[in-house]
């Protein structure tokens, strides 16, 4: 018997309660806490309301995270670039006393306390309306590899019995709306252990630019390299990188034709690191591209690997016909990569002094000029003063269009 039945009988039988002399009130009582279990003080109560005509209403609870946690959350979400509760939650653990230090963040203790108890479902309640106005303001086939193709061994499914080196790798294009031309390639690159991200622009897709953008990557990298793993892209497949990965004792692996899958973790960087942060407008200038590198040598690649948490999926099984993932603690591609202990004791202690030296609301200030100085650079290269909103892609040129709808034109007959 629900909530809206119980009333109902209850209202039948008020009538029948009122009439009745003390005696056979008691078996009205009676019959009522046995037909809906309830207690016989509060059905006295409800029908002593419901006799007078009062509705009761519920007692409001005091919220216990006021607007002071909401402020210092919202600060928080902010400057680690708006993650979700479960990423936000050992993140607040970790740097909220360093921020606090640092003067980025002024909060009182007793704020400090409650935001450090706060739960990742709490943490998403909290920054739900936050999330809705931020929300509310912002196939193509390739050539076949031929010959050399067939040496390298496709890798598909899921990786198990990784280690630290095993590099998966991808191009972004920004190409604008068309690619035609010459204009700035994204080499993005991710350790499939650790997370680990590092990023290189270049103009064009020449082999030789790219094979030199891999190894000033690896250079820059703080573990080596034993495998790398990429896609049926012409800029991978080539004898270039193939001699270079067989005479460095390097795997070398690819992902199967059209399976954007087997690339499942690059595929995932390319959106939050790349794309997130850079939109989808065409760079094809020194100056555009001279910013974009240096955000991705100093900046982006210390914000991301530092102070932006992963979670990596341990299983996932089916309960009543529904698909439920079960995900490890949420950490930083830094953490997971002391924590495996596969890096010299010298590049351990280098990362760890590194990250002392790191303030995280200091670089999302600065990664957000420089975004904004990459942006007055496209506009200034238009010629036109249309706004362009670049976390959307872009239509294809007109150009198709005008010449697809010309009226047709016949001989005299």
């Amino acid at each position: 018997m629900d909530v809206r039945a119980r009333k109902q009988y209850l209202e039948s039988l008020i009538g029948r309660y009122l009439k009745s002399r003390k005696l056979h009130k008691g078996l009205v009582l009676d019959e009522i806490c046995r037909n809906t279990g309830q207690n016989r003080k509060y059905v006295i109560r409800k029908l002593s309301d419901l006799a007078a005509g009062r509705t009761r209403l519920p007692k409001k609870r005091r919220p216990y995270y006021g607007r002071d946690v909401v402020r210092g959350l919202e600060l928080l979400w902010t400057i680690f670039d708006f993650p979700c509760g479960q990423r936000l939650r050992p993140l607040i653990e970790t740097e909220l006393t360093r921020l606090r230090n640092l003067g980025e963040i002024s909060l009182s203790d007793t704020t400090a306390a409650k935001l450090s108890a706060i739960s990742p479902s709490t943490i998403d309640r909290l920054l739900r309306p936050k999330k809705r106005v931020w929300k509310a303001g912002r196939r193509y086939r390739s050539a076949s590899t031929g010959l050399l193709a067939k040496k390298i061994p496709l890798r598909m499914g899921e990786w198990k019995n990784v280690c630290v080196g095993q590099v998966d790798m991808d191009l972004v294009l920004h190409c604008g709306s068309s690619t035609a031309g010459e204009y700035g390639h994204s080499l993005s690159t991710v350790d499939i252990l650790s997370q680990w991200w590092e990023g290189e622009v270049v103009m064009g897709r020449g082999q030789a630019r790219i094979f030199n953008a891999i190894k000033d990557i690896e250079e820059r990298s703080p573990f080596p390299w034993r495998s790398i793993h990429s896609d049926n892209d012409n800029a991978f497949i080539n004898h270039m990188l193939y001699d270079y990965a067989e005479a460095h004792q390097k795997g070398f692996t690819r992902s199967r034709p059209y399976r954007k899958n087997d690339n499942a973790y690059i595929e995932q960087k390319n959106f939050t690191h790349i794309r997130k942060p850079l939109g989808y407008l065409r760079y094809d200038t020194p100056a555009e591209l001279e910013i974009i590198a240096d955000l991705y040598r100093n900046e982006l690649r210390l914000y991301k690997n530092f102070f932006q948490p992963v979670m990596k999926l341990i299983r996932k099984h089916r309960v009543d016909g529904r698909l439920q993932r079960l995900y490890d603690v949420p950490k930083t591609p830094y953490q997971r990569l002391l924590e495996s202990g596969q890096i010299s004791n010298e590049k351990s202690h280098q990362l760890q002094q590194l990250y002392q030296a790191l303030n995280p609301a200091d670089l999302k200030r600065r990664i957000d000029n420089k975004l904004a100085k990459l942006y007055d650079l496209y506009k200034k290269k238009k010629k036109n003063n249309l706004l362009v909103n670049p976390y959307k892609k872009l239509e294809p040129s007109m150009v198709t269009f005008s010449m697809t709808q010309q009226p047709n034109f016949r001989l005299p007959v």
